[in-house]
């Protein structure tokens, strides 16, 4: 399941950062920003070339092979505890998602990971999945285990019997 969509992306990271980790690298150039913006916004691209366009076309088609990759991270760690799919995606998902989206198409990035805020976002966005997996996390009001079944145990109380030898006339 894609839990951010490609207009998210373009909003947090941005289509600067996309362009310049999405596209080939074997490419004459970066696919421009401006571009990028209307290709995952699916906005008016006419003010391109084809091949222009053939390249912002390529990096959104590697952008929407990440949020699929991401997608599959983060179901692997809900399946544990959720039905899924899930019925409705609550925010802190698309954060995650935009998260280990963005940390898989830095996988060339050259930094150290103890600094880089790419590199702690992921961590971050997995350990809370593992949290989640181990019941030890709740995704909030959306969270199908804090419903009134998962509330508790059922108990049975028998009470007394109010039939019975002892209570004939």
């Amino acid at each position: 399941m894609a839990y951010v969509t490609l207009p998210q992306l373009a909003e947090i990271p941005g289509a600067l950062e996309l362009a310049q980790v999405a596209t080939n690298q074997h490419a004459a150039a970066v696919v421009d920003a401006t571009l990028m913006e209307a290709t995952l916004r699916g906005s008016d691209r006419s003010a391109w070339s084809a091949d222009e366009i053939d390249q912002a076309d390529k990096a959104a088609a590697r952008i929407s092979e990440a949020v699929v990759e991401a997608g599959a991270v983060i179901d692997g760690y809900l399946a544990r505890r959720y039905t899924l799919p899930l019925a409705s995606t609550p925010g802190i998902l698309v954060k995650w998602a935009r998260s280990i989206t963005r940390y898989t198409l830095h996988a060339d990035r050259i930094s150290d990971d103890r600094t880089d805020p790419v590199a702690r976002d992921y961590r971050d966005a997995i350990r809370f999945l593992e949290l989640i997996a181990a019941g030890k996390f709740s995704l909030g009001l959306d969270d199908p285990t804090t419903g009134p079944a998962a509330a508790g145990e059922i108990q049975i109380n028998p009470g007394h019997k109010v039939f019975g030898r002892e209570h004939l006339p």
